[in-house]
């Protein structure tokens, strides 16, 4: 269930319907940004701690309760800051800050850095930038990723008898790629993240999630990207570091940022979830400062 002072909303959008949930207006407009195969859920523990903010926190394309895109469609990191563009016309927002965690900072910052007139501040939570590839694996991740696609036309979606399977599931494949999840967090987002069908409950979101991405940047690229974020910008990363970031990478990449800083608290990957009360005391005022 959504937290206090959070409702359920639709938008429809040139990306398709977004859904999400939204606190009620007033304050700074801030745009909160969900992690990968998350969902708006992500949120609610920590909507209850932050004070003086409108919080819109949409399920990205493909997640939650949002439209998948067509068929064909791509899910990029390109795609998703248009989706998010697209949000914030319909709100009617010209200026926003945003608030990301993972995937969703990595997006975040990807906003920041192409819309600098756009965006007032950031906080991004767990990432910085977006992956980065070598330019020696341009060749065999392009064919990876059109191989997968190509696999996953027509297989079936698995179907969890009930929601306490589909709960221990989630937290196994976090467990499986470092980023283990409580209970309480996991059962946020699968009860926002499945749909009811003959026999029991399936996930929501669209299975070409799950595909490897076809192209990356590369690491001075990204570098590039992140030292383009001019607005004011907080980084929260949790110690231990996940093993695709690793401490001394992420460190290199916030001193990049005109007007950064660098938070890094013990914790898990969905610390935002498992310890709302601390990484609001970490925002504080950052979002309502003129």
């Amino acid at each position: 269930m959504p937290a206090r002072g959070l409702h359920d909303f639709t938008l429809d959008t040139p990306t398709g319907r977004i859904a999400g949930l939204r606190s009620e207006p007033g304050g700074a407009r801030v745009i909160a940004l969900h992690g990968w195969l998350d969902n708006a859920a992500s949120f609610v523990p920590l909507a209850e701690h932050l004070h003086g903010i409108e919080l819109v926190a949409p399920d990205l394309p493909g997640h939650g309760a949002s439209a998948h895109l067509a068929p064909g469609a791509d899910y990029s990191f390109a795609a998703a800051v248009n989706a998010v563009l697209d949000v914030a016309d319909a709100l009617g927002w010209e200026r926003f800050s945003l608030l990301g965690h993972s995937m969703g900072a990595g997006i975040s910052s990807l906003v920041a850095a192409a819309c600098p007139q756009r965006v007032e501040r950031l906080v991004a939570i767990e990432a910085l930038g977006a992956l980065a590839e070598v330019p020696e694996r341009t060749v065999s991740r392009l064919r990876e990723a059109i191989a997968a696609y190509r696999a996953l036309r027509g297989k079936s979606l698995r179907v969890f008898p009930d929601i306490a399977i589909a709960i221990r599931a989630r937290m196994a494949a976090g467990a499986n790629v470092g980023s283990r999840l409580e209970e309480r967090a996991a059962r946020l987002l699968v009860e926002r993240g499945v749909v009811p069908v003959e026999g029991g409950f399936t996930w929501s979101s669209d299975p070409r999630l799950t595909l490897p991405t076809m192209q990356r940047m590369t690491e001075p690229q990204i570098r590039d990207l992140v030292a383009g974020i001019e607005c004011p910008t907080r980084v929260i990363f949790a110690d231990p570091a996940q093993p695709y970031l690793p401490d001394a990478l992420r460190r290199e990449r916030a001193a990049l940022l005109p007007a950064g800083e660098l938070i890094v608290i013990d914790g898990g990957h969905h610390l935002h979830m498992e310890q709302p009360g601390r990484i609001a005391e970490v925002i504080g005022d950052f979002f309502v400062r003129g």
